[in-house]
């Protein structure tokens, strides 16, 4: 079974689900020890699961057999020293999603309670005394304000170490979580004081802790809530130390397709989901080859799907894209399209006020977050960045196109001179103001895609100026006469119909392309479906586009 969106390490070991062992990462933990240990990935690259996994091995009373054939089991001598050994404080604080700061306080609250009750054996514990057992109880039960709740963890902590004798490994998934719903809601400060305290009872002044790991999409600044924390080591997706354990390696996915008899895919599985580079090691995101195999079992010949988009806003895009009045930057951003590297240095640690403050800071966080990914060394102290894969790009593009759409809304001068020279056959004026647009609109071309989805951009460019004109009726890729025109447009008060074909011409020759769509169109009578729809005077355009030229010619009928 494929374990879609299943995070339970040990729901997923003891139900048969298919596992990709990452085992390894607790023998390197033990091995090469860090006090708090900080692991930066992006989302939906197993971050969750692996916690779940580290639970699962050092709490006592886990079901041991669950590690039977995995990495870690071969380590018998680590295994016999901690496996089983140490209480665990395991929480995630992705749940903590608040529209205002007493709700998130309560949120976090509940989230203790709930962590407190899975411990609720230590109520029988003949090792506490009446008092503690009441203050675990309030730990249980309580609704807690901001001094219970900073000083909860290390309280939770020194009642599990008097009672099993071992220090505290302590577990928060998620952190930065609380701190992005808080920025977006206007509560930042508040919740920056709060998270700060909380860490800093439970990970600085606490002497119960023999370690902690935390996870996260972003670092955020020392400065900001890890105040004091020297022992705090950060493992980002540019460390080599660890790069392995987060995400799919090469191996690990020919492996699973051979198990589901889809090894066949792997050529789409690897340019769609492959790409990313964590310190030395590539790596695939997981949550996509798992939802496409599972496509791909019930489906044998279904192209690869963009997943990955769906669990987030990407919101972080539209801020570059929103840069791209600066020329250097829209450069940038069509190179990385096209499926070339940028030069850009990468600062690791920024407060959720700096995020987007400026384009520098954009830059680190698409690649922090998987926009984007490293390729080979730094230069320097800059990193080249790449567009990991097709999924990622797909996002880019779909972005570049939203933000284009939008802007050409506002610009209803130009673009109702577009239109209006369309509507008059006005050929000269066409190219004039569709060329216009070309040289303002960030390109999505060449070397990424192959010819045919080459056209596919200005055939976007050229609806995103018809969809201006809400009278007209404009169709993409309807079928007319013998095949699928590009675009059609109907003006039923004029009764003006208009048939453009659009070529790219990879040879430059913008007036033999001009040419080919003509040709294109009279050859399969495009324009019979206008004529049957009432148009009693049809156009018939033909654009051909090569980078940032056009050329439109016009034949009437």
């Amino acid at each position: 079974m494929i374990p879609i969106g299943i995070e339970d390490f040990e729901k997923l070991r003891n139900e048969g689900f298919y596992f990709v062992d990452k085992t390894g990462l607790i023998k390197d933990l033990l091995l090469h020890w860090g006090e708090v240990n900080l692991f930066i990935r992006p989302r939906r690259f197993g971050k969750t699961l692996n916690m779940s996994m580290l639970r699962c091995f050092f709490e006592p009373g886990t079901n041991q057999r669950i590690f039977a054939g995995l990495e870690i089991s071969r380590e018998q001598e680590l295994c016999e020293k901690y496996m089983g050994k140490f209480p665990v404080i395991s929480v995630s604080l992705k749940s903590i999603d608040a529209g205002c700061y007493q709700t998130a306080v309560a949120m976090a609250g509940k989230l203790v309670n709930a962590e407190t009750r899975r411990h609720a054996d230590l109520m029988e514990s003949s090792r506490l005394t009446k008092q503690e057992k009441e203050i675990l109880a309030a730990l249980m039960y309580s609704e807690m304000q901001e001094p219970e709740l900073c000083d909860s963890l290390r309280v939770l902590s020194e009642l599990l170490r008097k009672h099993y004798g071992q220090k505290v490994v302590l577990l928060i998934d998620e952190y930065d979580v609380p701190l992005a719903r808080a920025f977006a809601n206007g509560y930042y400060d508040q919740m920056v004081t709060l998270i700060r305290c909380l860490f800093g009872q439970s990970l600085k002044t606490n002497p119960n802790l023999q370690f902690a790991v935390l996870t996260g999409c972003l670092r955020i600044a020392r400065e900001s809530i890890f105040t004091g924390l020297n022992h705090l080591r950060v493992l980002s997706v540019l460390d080599q130390q660890f790069d392995a354990y987060f995400g799919f390696t090469d191996p690990q996915v020919q492996e699973l397709l051979e198990y589901y008899g889809q090894l066949e895919a792997y050529g789409r599985v690897k340019e769609w989901y492959d790409g990313y580079q964590f310190g030395n090691t590539q790596i695939y995101c997981p949550w996509d080859v798992m939802n496409y195999c599972d496509l791909l079992r019930v489906q044998p010949d279904a192209k690869p799907q963009d997943y990955w988009s769906n669990t987030s806003s990407n919101d972080v895009i539209r801020r570059l894209v929103s840069y791209t009045g600066n020329v250097t930057v829209k450069r940038e951003l069509e190179r990385l399209v096209e499926g070339e590297a940028v030069f850009q240095k990468v600062c690791n640690d920024l407060t959720y006020r700096d995020l987007y403050r400026s384009v520098t800071n954009i830059w680190s966080v698409l690649l922090m977050t998987g926009y984007l990914t490293q390729r080979g060394k730094p230069d320097g102290d800059a990193l080249r960045l790449v567009i990991p894969n097709m999924e990622i790009r797909g996002i880019f593009t779909e972005q570049i196109m939203k933000y284009f759409y939008e802007t050409v809304k506002k610009d209803g001068t130009a673009v109702g001179q577009f239109c209006e020279a369309l509507k008059n056959g006005d050929a000269a004026g066409v190219e004039d103001q569709f060329g216009r647009y070309l040289k303002k609109a960030v390109s999505i071309r060449d070397t990424f895609v192959k010819k045919p989805m080459k056209e596919n951009y200005y055939h976007e460019i050229l609806m995103g100026l018809l969809a201006y004109k809400d009278t007209w009726a404009v169709f993409s890729n309807r079928e007319s006469g013998d095949g699928y025109s590009d675009i059609l447009v109907e003006m039923e008060e004029e009764e003006i119909g208009v048939v453009i074909e659009v070529k790219y011409a990879d040879d430059g020759d913008l007036e033999k392309g001009c040419m080919k769509a003509l040709e294109q169109i009279e050859k399969n009578g495009y324009a019979q479906q206008l004529v049957d729809d009432g148009m009693h005077a049809v156009m018939k355009y033909g654009v051909a586009c090569y980078k940032k030229r056009c050329r439109v010619r016009i034949a009437e009928c």
